[in-house]
């Protein structure tokens, strides 16, 4: 008790744990108020009871609520409110977050020594962002539901970016005056969430995750949350197995020499506390199995496959089926560590996002003033040109109404079906990509006249090539590679759908072929399956009636490979016997110390 009476540190920690503690208490209360007013609303408005709640789908609920505003109007100033309606009430700060990382708004990517481009945003910067411009004191915004008058008008735009550049600045020193005591809390919340897990599952932290930048800027306009989820878990799969299908040689030799040498320690150990409970009396000697555990499993991590093929185009393209964004310049690069290493800043190491939340508190305030005070006037025109106000919803980002004449892509459509310049379009098709999910996802919703005929072009054209495709069975047949990467039993029909358009040419209402990126929905699940399939093996079918070359690409890649693993046990031999000698020595010194 003196001893932690005289350690000021030791009192300051003991503090800031008790006020983490009483905030996620009270925060964990307020909750609990509001989830009660939500469990009442879906009790007695909607008239689903509490118990068959997790059996409606999100559809159902909707199609009760628009139901309820015909017989009991929520909304005075709409008679009848849309699907639309309500995903604009719902979503309205998240598309305007999603059109600022489609438009690279946000500086979120940086170019350090050494390292090379990389991408950070993290909690604590998108908590500030969202702080300055939607709910925070002095925000854009000056309720829930509209902008403040000024930042519609031009006229004042110059003083409305110096006033919301200082507004950043305050931010930032806020933030870096504060930095100790948010250091502090995001060191006891990551040493709360992850310790019992990194012991459970040491190998955890060598997962991946979709990262909070990947989720924004794979993220459809008009897309919920569990949505996104459904989604991006269904490309969980493909993207981890690209990922690892990258392996160092070099690496993967250290790695196994590394796991024998900690596993026959290990062994070793754990021997001899099954001959003798008295083992784990002596000191570190729990640390030191704790430790050569987790080195076997970090080990293990580095070892690829033995029976994996390498195809990489085919591997990146399942993943594109679901994420539905990527570059041009992935197209035909799928092999090269550039753009490996992009997807990595979209889908990174569990132990890398620990990392950044644990730096946040350092690097935030820096972004806040050396970088986003620089784009001021431009958040300030985005703003101005992208709110639009609609009768009953308030001010919502224009992206968000996905009108492809406003902002469509030209590339992805015939000529004179949008207006849009540069500056007004969407990056990447994502307002044809939104547009499309959003018809599938909302079957009953009745889109525009102009969004009506893109959706029937391309629906057409989808009908065409499931008709033309070979079927599902005997393309499965022909490509099993690309029909065991495919093998999916979470798969929902929608989806299915996206994908089978995703990864195959569309034309447009000219009939002249546009880019690969774009979805549609056919009659039924198989056509859309044969239609992936199709795709996806294109290559290898097209390529069979000439035979496989020496040069082709696929060859070379597996040629390669073997090459790679061919060479790994003749370099491993003299080091395995090196270390079984070493092994038994440890053995050997740990059964002299036990009897000393």
């Amino acid at each position: 008790m003196c001893r932690i009476q005289e350690s000021g540190w030791i009192i300051f920690l003991l503090v800031m744990a008790a006020i983490f503690w009483l905030y996620r208490l009270i925060k964990m209360f307020c909750n609990l108020l509001g989830y009660w007013e939500i469990r009442k609303f879906y009790i007695r408005a909607l008239k689903i009871p509490s118990e068959e709640l997790c059996n409606f789908s999100w559809q159902e609920v909707q199609a009760r609520l628009i139901s309820l505003q015909r017989e009991q109007p929520m909304c005075v100033h709409k008679k009848e409110l849309t699907e639309l309606d309500i995903y604009h009430r719902i979503l309205r700060f998240k598309n305007y977050m999603v059109a600022m990382v489609n438009k690279s708004l946000l500086p979120v990517h940086f170019r350090l020594p050494l390292v090379g481009e990389v991408t950070f945003l993290s909690q604590g910067l998108k908590y500030n962002l969202e702080l300055l411009f939607f709910w925070g004191p002095g925000s854009l915004f000056q309720n829930k539901w509209n902008l403040q008058p000024k930042y519609k008008r031009q006229g004042q735009r110059l003083e409305l970016a110096q006033e919301l550049s200082r507004t950043i600045v305050l931010l930032g020193l806020a933030n870096l005056f504060l930095c100790p005591f948010i250091l502090v809390w995001q060191i006891l919340y990551a040493f709360f969430s992850y310790t019992e897990v990194i012991k459970r599952e040491p190998g955890s932290l060598g997962a991946r995750r979709w990262s909070l930048y990947g989720r924004l800027y794979l993220r459809h306009f008009n897309e919920l949350t569990h949505e996104l989820q459904a989604r991006l878990s269904r490309g969980y799969k493909p993207a981890t197995k690209y990922m690892n299908s990258f392996a160092s040689p070099l690496l993967a030799i250290a790695a196994k020499n590394l796991g024998f040498f900690a596993g026959s320690l290990l062994a070793v150990l754990i021997a001899l506390t099954v001959y003798d409970e008295d083992v784990l009396t002596v000191q570190h000697i729990l640390t030191a199995i704790t430790v050569l555990g987790v080195l076997v499993t970090i080990a293990r991590s580095f070892i690829p496959d033995e029976h994996m093929v390498w195809c990489p185009e085919q591997l990146l393209q399942c993943v594109l089926a679901h994420i539905h964004y990527m570059p041009d310049h992935w197209q035909g690069h799928a092999h090269k560590l550039e753009t490996r290493d992009e997807l990595a800043q979209l889908f990174q190491y569990k132990a890398v996002f620990i990392l950044e939340e644990l730096l946040s508190p350092i690097i935030t305030p820096f972004i806040l003033i050396f970088s986003l005070r620089h784009k001021s006037l431009e958040i300030i025109d985005f703003f101005r040109n992208f709110s639009v106000e609609v009768v009953g919803v308030g001010d919502i980002c224009s992206f968000a109404q996905m009108d492809i004449r406003k902002h469509g892509n030209p590339q992805w459509m015939s000529e004179g079906q949008t207006q849009a310049s540069v500056y007004q379009q969407a990056e990447n098709g994502k307002t044809e990509l939104s547009l499309m999910h959003f018809a599938i996802t909302n079957p009953q919703w009745h889109p525009p006249l102009e969004s009506s005929v893109f959706i029937g072009h391309v629906k057409e054209k989808v009908h065409q090539d499931a008709a033309n495709a070979p079927p599902a069975q005997q393309i499965l047949c022909e490509a099993p590679i690309c029909s065991s990467i495919l093998s999916n039993e979470s798969g929902t029909a929608p989806d299915n759908l996206l994908a089978s358009v995703l990864v195959h040419p569309v034309l447009t209402a000219s009939g002249l072929p546009t880019r690969d990126r774009r979805f549609a929905q056919p009659t039924t699940t198989a056509s859309a399956a044969a239609s992936v399939l199709a795709s996806l093996s294109a290559s290898q079918i097209s390529s069979r009636p000439q035979g496989l070359h020496s040069n082709s690409s696929l060859y070379n890649s597996e040629r390669t490979v073997l090459q790679h693993r061919s060479v790994i046990p003749a370099v491993t031999v003299g080091c395995n016997v090196s270390l079984i000698c070493i092994t038994i020595w440890g053995f050997v010194l740990c059964y002299v110390c036990m009897c000393i």
